[in-house]
């Protein structure tokens, strides 16, 4: 909150708003969080094209989820399948009372049950750890800030005040520039930072689960032989899922990996094998 306070004074400067601009931030930035907070997971999902898990139809899928929330202590999630042969998983929600678990078609049928599990338990470790929480939080701090962000360059093509403010505030409105571009910017790299740490996690809190780290590491060598582009996913949820829905890609740039949703699978691997 104090981000977004400090982000919406120094726009609303540079603009020649003066404070008041805060409180329209703090207005928008609480709106969409209590959205997203409420109302968020339904959207991930609907924006997924995902549809309810059917227990006949995706038997392995419910009883796995089912067998590992008892062992984990917490209620059994909701349960979405999305129809597309690529392989991929992830979980969202505010807490573990109202948590989804989303799998696709193609990773359903491609792992074998123990695998399956390895899978299936590193999403209720997201949920357990409250990692959905702190995503969801994180991502929507991202949307604010690249909207605020937004509005400000946008009004400095509509005058009015602003150019008033630019003849006595050149370097106000130069550090509102400056921030405007960065701040974005810096926030998803913080984001998929964190993404990153919290899938470490996730692997170890699953394979404590399971007790067998092996079936989490297969899952992923296979994982990462599949070379299918996941069509429902987009920018707003790739962080989300067990594996880049994009897929890696060579860029032999060392700053592109601060752009990385997910850390190296090979990494990934090789720590559940030490375990």
């Amino acid at each position: 909150m104090m981000v977004i306070i400090l982000v919406a004074w120094v726009l609303g400067e540079a603009m020649g708003y003066g404070s008041g601009w805060i409180m329209t931030a703090l207005i928008i930035s609480l709106l969409v969080n209590l959205g997203s907070y409420f109302w968020g997971d339904q959207l991930i999902v609907t924006m997924s094209g995902a549809r309810p898990a059917d227990r006949k139809r995706d038997f392995d899928f419910f009883t796995v989820a089912e067998n590992l929330s008892m062992a984990a202590g917490n209620p059994k999630p909701k349960l979405y399948v999305i129809d597309d042969t690529a392989m991929n998983a992830f979980a969202t929600g505010r807490d573990p009372q109202h948590a989804i678990v989303v799998a696709t078609s193609g990773i359903l049928t491609r792992l074998d049950r123990r695998e399956l599990e390895g899978v299936i338990a590193h999403e209720l470790s997201h949920i357990k750890n409250f990692d959905i929480r702190l995503l969801l939080v994180v991502t929507v701090l991202v949307g604010t800030l690249a909207f605020l962000a937004d509005w400000f360059l946008r009004s400095l093509w509509w005058g009015g005040r602003s150019r008033e403010r630019n003849r006595s505030g050149g370097v106000m409105l130069l550090i509102g520039i400056v921030l405007a571009i960065l701040t974005p910017l810096l926030a998803t790299i913080i984001k998929l930072a964190i993404s990153r740490q919290r899938e470490y996690l996730a692997d170890a809190s699953g394979a404590l689960l399971t007790r067998y780290p092996e079936g989490l590491a297969k899952a992923l060598e296979k994982l990462k032989g599949d070379h299918e582009v996941l069509e429902a996913a987009t920018n707003a949820t790739a962080h989300l899922y067990i594996t880049n829905p994009f897929k890696d890609k060579d860029f032999g740039a060392w700053f592109a990996g601060f752009f990385n949703t997910h850390p190296p699978i090979e990494e990934r691997i090789k720590r559940l094998r030490a375990m």
